[in-house]
């Protein structure tokens, strides 16, 4: 499964920790910075990251790059705005990644649920005499009083022991659609339950709600 954290560029990461040191007082407004050769020594890479980081910081404030006269310190303030702001970043970046591994799940989850579904109905379908637990199909018909009506409201499951399972709308299967679907003309509900509640769910549908 992929890493929930999200990578930082090597710059970004040494621009962070300059950017943390100057806030714990390591240095002060008007200090001048170690040079590029000793911050790439320092942090073990490259001058040219070194220069990235350098820009970044430049860029946001924190720091001045002076001829002559080196890296300066320019604002220890700009420090807590800079960190908030790539803060965000990752909280944005970390979230949208989460939603849409979410989406991956749910997909995943609901094409399984799907195909144990048709399963459970070509099962049906063969033995339907010895099933004690299959699928029921039921049209929605024009006139009847439960259409608008949603599956809670109607109180399906304490009227017929039954639970829905499925919507067939059109040409689109609804999986597991939950307490607040609501019953729609044309649609056709797909319920499980014990052999004696299809007498139940027949004359909750077409004769209770006509």
């Amino acid at each position: 499964m992929p890493s929930k954290y999200v990578i930082k560029p090597v710059y970004q990461k040494i621009a962070i920790d300059i950017a943390n040191r100057i806030l714990d007082g390591d240095f002060s407004t008007g200090d001048k910075l170690h040079g590029r050769s000793s911050l790439s020594s320092y942090y073990n890479v490259s001058p040219e990251t070194i220069r990235r980081a350098v820009i970044l910081l430049n860029d946001m404030d924190i720091v001045e790059v002076i001829r002559g006269s080196g890296i300066i310190i320019k604002s220890v303030d700009n420090c807590i705005k800079f960190l908030d702001k790539f803060k965000d970043i990752d909280s944005i970046n970390l979230s949208r990644k989460e939603i849409l591994d979410l989406i991956n799940e749910k997909k995943l989850l609901e094409e399984k649920i799907e195909g144990k579904i048709d399963e459970l109905i070509d099962y049906s379908n063969r033995f339907i005499n010895t099933n004690p637990f299959m699928p029921f199909e039921f049209k929605i018909c024009k006139g009847l009083s439960i259409i608008g009506k949603t599956i809670s409201e109607s109180k399906f499951w304490q009227n017929t022991g039954a639970t829905v399972v499925g919507i067939r709308r059109k040409g689109s299967l609804i999986l597991s659609p939950g307490p607040n679907a609501a019953f729609k003309e044309g649609d056709t509900f797909l319920i499980i339950g014990e052999e004696n509640v299809y007498g139940k769910i027949k004359k909750f549908i077409y004769e209770d709600n006509k």
